[in-house]
């Protein structure tokens, strides 16, 4: 009989605040030698804010931790990994252009006779790798080698430091499968000398393929804690969502308006086998003049990075977008402009408004960069604009020349899409457009994007909330993984056969 596992880091009840938000709200959380244990939830679960209490980041308002029974509280990074607790980043945190050897030694070179002894550095590297089943050359840079090579020197220099417990957040998210199952090969030889591994990942099938158990965490609060092979799919689906699943099998989805099932039978906008290594699996979608085209995910199924390949932020290296059956060439966010695509992005605050600028200056950028800053738009112009969406949207403001960011997150958002509707869109993505705003303002907003449907235009809806998707969409994409596994229709788009097709890979 096997002998039950022992716990190296133990959380008790753990919560943290921020002004106007309770992030943790007494957390409890258990890591035993020898697992591998994941940490599950959707945005704003508190896994990242768990996480750095653990690793000194932030400090706890309340609660205790105990590493190998030990009380402990870092207050640093360094603190923690002293202690025995290291991170390794989705990003790696080394510096390129120094050797594997010195990025394995950074910062704690040692010494002999006020000299740095670099053959004794270079062995040391050696046998950290070697302690992996890496063997590469240790006097070449960093940046030379595969982003998974990187990161296992960054967990082989976390590991020379630390020996208790490892902290792996996203850590797959830039890796194909034969660097991913090579990190899973390191991370399963760790496991069973009897270190405690946490992974953070949103890719279903790896959890499952590496973990032992699973934490799951939502708005802040534990939901509980389960062994892997014991938790299906949907389960952990529903746990994470907060749905229940007797009342999921049962829902069905409205009947859909006329004017929901698009203007046109031939696809204004399509893409081809569309994909970027890394990012997305390729993946065709095809989107009507007149259409609500939904796209529907857990946190890092992908939906937010297709619509960066659309919109010509992120380097397309497959497939093709089509146009009225033409083929363009969609290099930038001016080309996509110019194909009469428009985007408002999930994140307003850093993607979206300029703070400092009037609510019409941030009105007239999309269709300015349009035009080139050779052919400024006139002052009378812009006023026309500003005045003229002001009252189309209803954004509550005392003037157009308010600052954007004094209003309410609901009128932000509006100012965004009238800045995107200045430009004369026939596509307009739209992600996450209710994201943070009342309710009031939510009704508003879906209200406007039925109505631009109705007037012709195609849209690309990425929400979470999928109640949302089911009340404005006929059609649904539904990611996982970031890759597109099934197309709903009609009586389909229900949240019963999202989760079915998220939890069963399609």
């Amino acid at each position: 009989m096997q002998e039950p596992l022992s716990p190296i880091l133990t959380v008790k009840a753990i919560s943290k605040s921020f002004p106007g938000v309770r992030a943790l709200s007494a957390v409890d959380f258990q890591l035993n030698r020898g697992e591998i244990h994941s940490l599950m939830g959707e945005n704003g679960a508190g896994k990242s804010t768990l996480i750095k209490v653990l690793t000194g980041v932030y400090q706890k308002d309340a609660g205790e931790c105990f590493l190998d029974g030990k009380r402990i509280a870092p207050v640093t990074p360094k603190e923690a990994q002293d202690l025995g607790i290291s991170t390794v980043y989705q990003e790696v945190n080394l510096i390129p252009s120094l050797t594997v050897a010195e990025n394995i030694y950074v910062g704690r070179h040692p010494t002999k006779q006020g000299r740095i002894p670099w053959s004794v550095i270079k062995e040391g590297a050696r046998a950290a790798l070697a302690r992996l089943d890496i063997h590469i050359d240790v006097t070449e840079q960093l940046g030379s080698f595969s982003i998974a090579l990187q990161q296992m020197v960054a967990i082989a220099r976390a590991l020379d430091t630390s020996s208790q417990v490892l902290i792996l957040d996203e850590p797959t998210s830039s890796l194909d499968p034969s660097e991913v199952e090579m990190l899973f090969r390191v991370m399963r030889k760790l496991r069973d000398e009897g270190m405690g591994i946490v992974f953070v990942s949103h890719f279903l099938d790896q959890v499952y393929a590496i973990c032992d158990r699973i934490t799951v965490l939502r708005n802040g609060q534990l939901v509980g804690a389960y062994n892997t092979a014991e938790l299906p799919r949907m389960e952990l689906v529903a746990k994470m969502m907060g749905k229940q699943l007797a009342a999921l099998d049962t829902q069905k989805s409205q009947p859909s308006p006329e004017a929901r099932t698009g203007a046109s039978a031939r696809p204004l906008v399509r893409a081809a086998g569309l994909g970027k290594k890394g990012s997305i699996e390729p993946l065709d979608l095809n989107i009507q003049a007149g259409e609500i085209l939904g796209l529907a995910g857990l946190l890092g199924s992908g939906r937010t990075e297709v619509a960066k390949l659309l919109f010509g932020i992120d380097k397309k290296d497959q497939g093709e977008i089509i146009v009225d059956n033409v083929p363009v060439a969609i290099h930038s966010p001016r080309d996509a402009l110019f194909q009469g695509f428009a985007f408002c992005p999930e994140d307003r605050k850093s993607s979206g408004i300029v703070e400092d600028l009037s609510v019409r200056e941030n009105i007239c950028l999309a269709l300015q960069a349009k035009r080139g800053w050779t052919r400024p738009l006139s002052r009378k112009r812009q006023d026309e604009l500003a005045d003229y969406y002001i009252k189309a949207l209803n954004i509550k403001v005392a003037d157009a020349e308010q600052k954007i960011g004094t209003l309410s997150g609901g009128n932000q958002q509006k100012v965004i899409i009238a800045r995107w509707l200045a430009a004369e869109p026939r596509f307009l993505i739209l992600d996450e457009p209710t994201r943070g705003i009342d309710v009031g303002a939510k009704a508003e907003i879906t209200k406007l994007i039925q109505s631009l449907a109705d007037k012709g235009m195609a849209i690309l809806l990425i929400s979470a909330e999928w109640h949302e998707l089911i009340r404005s969409c006929t059609r649904l994409v539904v990611m996982r993984d970031r890759k597109k596994i099934k197309e709903l229709k009609g009586q389909q788009v229900n949240e019963s056969e999202i989760m079915h097709a998220i939890a069963e890979g399609g």
